[in-house]
Parts: structure tokens; C-alpha cells; sequence
């Protein structure tokens, strides 16, 4: 697994990427609305944590590094008790049943060692007929290996319904059946 460490982290929210990327789009493709409660998967320290959580009613943050969680808590400290942040490793906790009206995995679930185990907590923690966005780097995912991440949800329930190859971001909406 190789993930961003914590040290880098000015790298994942620094003015340019936020110039650069629509977290607005990412939230409405993902069908986040005012009455959602999301799932974040791979949060890092909060660049797309704080647009969900102005956004949504509730957020579950999952985080895996200590360092970025404690990022994550100071950026999301003004948003109260809309944003649980939660330390673990998604392969390895187990979130809840049918709790998310959507989940999101921005950048992060190329990152993820142990895939098959999160594949089952992600699903076990999204609600019948919600939502499961995924977003790749393209110069770190190729379309294969995004065609087998997508494989391994459609076979454990999801239906793929939207995607998008872009210059820097591959896309993929699914929907829990």
C-alpha cells in the first residue's frame, strides 16, 4: 500500500487543486444532497471532507493515517457533529449496516492494501439503492485496473451507471441494487 503520508499533505488541499477541482461537480455526480449522510472512504485531511459536510447532513470520515485525521479534525471542527471523523482501516472496520445514502472514494481506493475486505465493509455500510462514487488519478489507474475495482462491487451488488474517463480523473458511479 502506498499512501500519501501525512507529511505531504499540503499537497492533497493547496490553492491550486482546489482551483482545479469542482468539488461542487463531485458532490451533485455523486447525488449528494441535503438530506444525505456520505461516507467518505480515504478523507486524508479534509479537501473534499469540508465540501461534503456543507453539503450533507451527516459525514463519515474514514481516515487511516493519525496525522491526517488530526488535519482532518481541525478542518472540519467548525461543521460539530455533521462530521464524525473515524481512524481505521476501511478493510478492517466495520462502519455500520446500510448507515450511507453515498459513498465516496476520492483518490483513494488504489491506495487501499487489503481491497476485497473493503469492498464488503463499503458495501455492508451503503444503503439499498445509494450511491458509491470512485475517483482515480489516471496516471496512477489505468482503465484495466478501473474496470476490475468496478468488477469487484458489481459482483458483490452494485450496477455501474455513469463514468468518465478524463485527463486527469477517471470516474465511476454505481448504485447498490
Amino acid at each position: 500500500m502506498k499512501l500519501c503520508p501525512s507529511y505531504l499533505s499540503f499537497i492533497l488541499y493547496n490553492p491550486i487543486r482546489k482551483a482545479f477541482t469542482d468539488r461542487d461537480s463531485v458532490l451533485d455526480e455523486s447525488g449528494v444532497s441535503d438530506s444525505s449522510v456520505v461516507l467518505e472512504v480515504g478523507a486524508g485531511n479534509g479537501f473534499l471532507t469540508e465540501a461534503i459536510a456543507q453539503r450533507a447532513k451527516k459525514v463519515y470520515a474514514i481516515e487511516l493515517q493519525h496525522d491526517m485525521v488530526r488535519k482532518l479534525k481541525r478542518r472540519t471542527d467548525r461543521f460539530c457533529s455533521r462530521v464524525e471523523t473515524i481512524l481505521c482501516d476501511i478493510a478492517d472496520c466495520s462502519i455500520g449496516d446500510e448507515l450511507a445514502d453515498v459513498a465516496i472514494m476520492y483518490y483513494s481506493f488504489h491506495e487501499i492494501s487489503r481491497q476485497s475486505e473493503a469492498v464488503k465493509n463499503i458495501s455492508r455500510a451503503v444503503k439499498k439503492n445509494g450511491i458509491l462514487s470512485i475517483y482515480e488519478p489516471t496516471i496512477e489507474v489505468d482503465k484495466a485496473a478501473m474496470g476490475r475495482t468496478v468488477k469487484m462491487f458489481e459482483d458483490i451488488g452494485f450496477k455501474a451507471e455513469a463514468e468518465r474517463n478524463g485527463l486527469f480523473t477517471r470516474f465511476v458511479r454505481l448504485r447498490k441494487l
